[in-house]
């Protein structure tokens, strides 16, 4: 129950935008430096070339969302267009993740699709990768459908298929051949449209986790659930599926010694690092997702 409570506290905070806009000025606290690396694209590359030496491949994400103008918006592109170029020119070994309302969603749709057009020429020009990363229900099938707009064009993009939704094992089925990255979900969604059991969510993702692997579209399993993570070993096992065709991702500062042990058996073992002043959101929802997370902003505001 308590809980169940806390989560609901943390998911609304990250969704109060007048939170979000004081954060800003806060800097990174409440030991959200140990879960995002740093306020620049300069400390972004530095995190990630340490990873990349420990055996560690990674995907960036310059945290914000739910932009209000199309300033915001322009300023967001350029912004990841300059962190797909910073990675080129680095020589590390990192794609890029990106949100579609920080990109102008909910400003203009065609604004939108062009913006996301711009980042991904960038990415081709250097061999790169783009994963849109899946938002809030209300945005799910328009990112869909854009996604198929620019797979039209683009082979370097996919996106992420959130588990505790119902409709993501016909989604899966759906984009059949297209990279996905397959998550619970960290939304607060509601009953009508998504499940609240966490017994019926796991079942879930290991059935559209299992639906993609069949398919045999490449698939990122990104969870710190050490249950999954053995369940998904013994299907690709028993299924011969290699190991060239999936990968584990975990969140950075999460979990540091599972991806450390993963790489050694030789899985390949993706970062997900987020950086950017625009991280009260992002710190919220992963506070609401464990409770053990909340030892995180405890430690660092004591620390002060």
């Amino acid at each position: 129950m308590l809980a169940e409570v806390s989560k609901n506290v943390f998911l609304h905070a990250s969704q109060n935008k007048a939170l979000n806009k004081a954060a800003k000025k806060w800097g990174l606290r409440f030991g959200a430096a140990q879960v995002v690396a740093g306020d620049t694209i300069e400390h972004a590359i530095k995190k990630v070339r340490e990873l990349n030496e420990k055996g560690l491949v990674c995907t960036l994400d310059h945290l914000g969302e739910f932009v209000s103008s199309r300033e915001e918006a322009i300023e967001a592109t350029q912004y990841n267009v300059r962190t797909l170029e910073a990675m080129g020119q680095a020589g590390v070994t990192c794609n890029l993740s990106v949100k579609m309302t920080q990109l102008g969603l909910d400003i203009d749709r065609s604004f939108c699709v062009e913006n996301m057009r711009r980042i991904l020429e960038t990415a081709k020009k250097y061999d790169n990768f783009v994963r849109i990363d899946m938002e809030d229900y209300a945005h799910c099938q328009m990112t869909l459908d854009i996604l198929r707009e620019l797979r039209e064009t683009f082979d370097n993009v996919g996106t992420v298929i959130q588990a505790y939704l119902f409709r993501a094992e016909q989604d899966v089925k759906e984009l059949k051949g297209i990279p996905l990255r397959l998550v619970k979900g960290a939304y607060q969604e509601s009953p009508t449209v998504a499940f609240q059991d966490k017994a019926q969510i796991d079942e879930n993702y290991m059935r559209i986790i299992e639906e993609h692997l069949l398919s045999g579209t490449y698939t990122a399993i990104a969870s710190h659930d050490h249950n999954i993570i053995a369940k998904v070993k013994e299907f690709a096992h028993k299924n011969n599926i290699p190991r060239t065709q999936f990968e584990f991702q975990m969140l950075y500062g999460f979990r540091t010694d599972m991806q450390l042990s993963l790489v050694k058996e030789g899985y390949t073992m993706r970062v997900y690092v987020p950086f950017g002043n625009d991280w009260f959101g992002y710190f919220m929802r992963r506070l609401a997702e464990r409770p053990q997370n909340v030892a995180f902003a405890l430690k660092g505001f004591f620390s002060k």
